[in-house]
């Protein structure tokens, strides 16, 4: 099939490609064309997007799709179109399932349920047998079978002699540990430690159980010369630890959900379980530095965390419930009007951080506009002004704290695969 998208901006900053007013030719999902005012038969399907920026496909590196085990929350299905609805044309998947993404069998069932999606589901396989922290996972095995990266996400290895020999073998493959910062011994809690949590009257998650977790790990990619990956790292000590690691030429790198960088720990006052999530909301300090971690490049990526829960789960008490919020389908919007159109961060950095630094990271190729090259695109209106709508999500789940804020921009498309998403429709090009 043969696709006309008319007056398009391409930007791409791994290529040094920014180009206004282009138009762009794909047949059978791959870009044929790209100049002025291409001509095209009157039955080829155009699409005139001026004002639209066509980036190479935007990839969230921290998805959690619950599927094997919780199909009641989130499938691999239900999960791929949140995420194309949401912009992106690949996704991390983590390893908390039930079972375990800890063998070779459960990764072929992913890949093989995500075939005929629009957006790429790579898989991060556990680092150790069931997340348990015990025994190394078939690490060999799991990398022939096509994981990008291992983690026990959801807690930290469980001890530094275990993660010494995780880093070992991940070396060898050139592969990430990507880490959920957290000490085990004071997990648990849903608000961060401090006067909130006093008020609040609610088991508190202190800051330095994010600290102590990323300092050891800092200091075994160091020894071990391996890289690792810092998850959701939401405090302001995390930051400034991770920005020293990378000047002494430690392999580490960091991601940050949107809940990190636009909500604080004040929101939890009212005690909406939409706003409990772990690593918890924490103070204003910890956001400022956050920002500047961004601005910096001390942090490399964006990725949402998302993650499903039933609304019967969260309607439980505050201490009952379930820790986590889905995000696939508001990480653009949030992104954009909280560091695009406040000056944080240029459109290239943006794109940086939701595109081409999580595949770096985990040795993915980036997507490139150019002629002979596949589709694989995210397109945006920077300037699109949006309500958030949770009945209007792909997701299974709706466990958001954004429902009716208001965004300015998004992702209003995403091709892949030979596949097109736009006008809330998918199809096959």
């Amino acid at each position: 099939m043969k696709i006309l998208l008319k007056n398009i901006d391409l930007l791409n900053p791994y290529q040094k490609l920014n180009n206004k007013k282009n138009d762009l030719e794909i047949i059978d999902g791959i870009i044929t064309k790209i100049g002025k005012n291409i001509k095209v038969d009157d039955d080829v399907k155009t699409f005139d997007l001026d004002g639209v920026i066509a980036a190479p496909g935007f990839f969230d590196m921290h998805v959690h799709l619950r599927e094997p085990g919780r199909e009641d929350k989130e499938t691999i299905v239900s999960g791929c179109r949140s995420a194309a609805r949401g912009g992106f044309t690949g996704i991390g998947c983590m390893p908390n399932t039930t079972p375990t993404i800890d063998s070779a069998e459960v990764i072929s069932s992913i890949k093989q349920k995500a075939s005929n999606e629009l957006t790429s589901v790579f898989v991060i396989a556990a680092a150790t047998k069931n997340r348990e922290g015990e025994l190394l996972s078939s690490m060999f095995e799991l990398m022939e079978n096509g994981s990008v990266a291992f983690s026990d996400d959801g807690v930290a290895i469980k001890s530094a002699a275990i993660l010494k020999r995780v880093m070992e073998y991940s070396k060898m493959f050139d592969v990430p540990i990507i880490e959920h910062c957290e000490d085990n011994s004071m997990a648990g809690g849903g608000v961060n430690e401090g006067v909130i949590s006093t008020q609040l009257g609610l088991k508190p998650a202190p800051s330095i159980a994010e600290y102590l977790i990323i300092m050891r790990d800092i200091l075994m990619a160091e020894y071990t010369n391996s890289k690792v990956h810092i998850a959701h790292i939401s405090t302001k000590r995390g930051v400034q630890m991770v920005r020293d690691a990378k000047k002494m030429g430690v392999k580490v790198t960091a991601e940050v959900a949107p809940h990190h960088f636009t909500l604080d720990e004040t929101r939890l006052l009212t005690y909406d379980t939409n706003f409990k999530m772990n690593p918890p909301l924490r103070e204003r300090k910890d956001v400022e530095e956050i920002i500047k971690g961004l601005q910096d490049g001390t942090i490399d990526c964006v990725a949402s965390d998302h993650a499903p829960h039933t609304i019967e789960e969260k309607n439980l008490p505050f201490d009952q419930a379930p820790n986590g919020i889905i995000g696939l389908e508001t990480e653009v919007g949030l992104t954009l009007n909280e560091l695009y159109h406040k000056q944080i961060l240029s459109l290239e950095q943006i794109i940086e951080k939701l595109s081409i630094n999580p595949r770096l990271i985990l040795n993915i190729p980036v997507p490139q506009i150019k002629k002979g090259e596949p589709a694989n695109l995210t397109l945006l209106d920077i300037n699109k002004s949006w309500i958030v709508n949770i009945s209007e999500f792909f997701s299974k789940s709706i466990n958001s704290p954004y429902a009716g804020t208001e965004l300015k921009g998004n992702a209003i498309g995403v091709i892949n695969n030979k596949k097109m998403f736009i006008n809330n429709n998918f199809f096959n090009i």
